[in-house]
């Protein structure tokens, strides 16, 4: 078994925490709801879950010479409401702007960065119920006189 290094965190004051990853970058974590002056860990798994199928569609997408200008991920969550608060499903809506974007190569982006490649995705479904949605909103062309 492979590791990846050694995240530490450390507690500062009154539920603040820094935290270092394995990398060496430092975040700041805040568990206070009502300060709220950072992201909490489990904000935190959105945004992990997020970032990972994100990377890996976006990828996906240029290798299939996809014409994309922009690409924003919205991750939601359901957690239980006794404790231990663990999510249950999480919601993953891939919003993808471009010139003639595939329907068609974006679920199977979406099916590959899920099945495969999102390591993120790979230790929560255990779990978690990870369902995904996409849409495609086409981008303005330029007229010919610009």
């Amino acid at each position: 078994m492979s590791t990846n290094g050694k995240a530490t965190v450390r507690f500062v004051v009154d539920d603040l925490f820094i935290g270092v990853t394995p990398g060496g970058r430092a975040l700041v974590l805040d568990t206070n709801a009502q300060r709220s002056s950072a992201p909490s860990p489990v904000e935190l798994l959105l945004v992990a879950l997020g970032s990972c199928t994100a990377t890996d569609v976006a990828s996906i997408l240029k290798k299939k010479r996809q014409h994309v200008t922009s690409y924003t991920v919205e991750v939601t969550g359901e957690r239980r409401d006794e404790y231990p608060r663990s999510y249950t499903s999480m919601n993953v809506h891939h919003i993808i702007t471009g010139t003639g974007i595939s329907a068609k190569a974006v679920a199977q982006a979406i099916e590959l960065s899920e099945t495969k490649y999102c390591s993120v995705a790979a230790t929560l479904r255990p779990t978690v119920e990870i369902h995904s949605t996409f849409e495609i909103i086409e981008a303005a062309r330029p007229t010919s006189g610009e």
